[in-house]
């Protein structure tokens, strides 16, 4: 069991180091529109969606409805509903587990958990989904507790400062391209996006954007699992 505690934290510092980051940046920007820290603790135990969290700020400030709650929370988060999919296989078996592993699949969380992990026993993979799952948690609210703090202590201009997640996405979007020699995947994302993003505008255009990389995504597996049958 050491063994896998110590590959996930291990595995999850490049991770630590983003939700730092990001998580100090939500606390000091929810600071600003004038929430504290229960709010904030409250927000990344139990909501734990990153871009959806710093969206919700401009939400609750514009004292928006709940039905543009919902639908805006269905847009930021519905690329998890694909995750999710993709996941059925590995988190088939994993007991009283699963229903946190569903919560608290992220993206970063995805890109490590959706390796290739024949190296770990098979009977210690649960283990290690469940302890990457949590410390990248952990980190996330260990983030926004010290943003929150430090906006209370430290005045001074926080724009801009919501930005570091996007710089985050395109650092996981780097990573996965330098790890993989199939860049398929990636160039599907992108230009699916590129091409929804003119037609459907740029607060409409994720939820097709993401139907569209799904189909291409599930054709290209089905060819890829033919070929492979062919070939054997």
């Amino acid at each position: 069991m050491k063994k896998i505690v110590k590959k996930a934290l291990v595995d999850t510092l490049p991770v630590m180091t983003g939700y730092l980051v990001l998580g100090f940046g939500f606390g000091i920007v929810l600071h600003a529109a004038g929430y504290g820290l229960p709010v904030a603790l409250v927000m990344s135990l139990f909501i734990y969606a990153g871009s959806m969290q710093y969206a919700a700020i401009g939400l609750f400030t514009g004292g928006a409805s709940l039905v543009t709650v919902g639908l805006t929370t269905l847009m930021v988060n519905a690329r998890h509903l694909f995750y999710g999919i993709s996941m059925i296989d590995k988190y088939k078996d994993t007991g009283k587990r699963k229903p946190y592993l569903i919560f608290a699949l992220t993206d970063e969380t995805y890109s490590l958990v959706c390796r290739d992990l024949t190296k770990i026993p098979l009977e210690q993979r649960k283990n290690y989904y469940l302890l990457v799952s949590l410390f990248d948690h952990l980190y996330w609210v260990a983030g926004t507790a010290l943003g929150a703090v430090a906006g209370r202590l430290i005045h001074f201009n926080s724009e801009g400062i919501d930005f570091a997640l996007t710089a985050l996405f395109v650092t996981v979007f780097l990573e996965q391209w330098l790890s993989s020699k199939d860049h398929l995947p990636a160039l599907a994302g992108v230009g699916v996006s590129l091409l929804c993003l003119p037609i459907f505008g740029a607060e409409g255009f994720l939820i097709p954007a993401m139907l569209g990389i799904a189909v291409i995504l599930c054709l290209y597996k089905g060819k890829r699992e033919g070929g492979k049958e062919q070939n054997g």
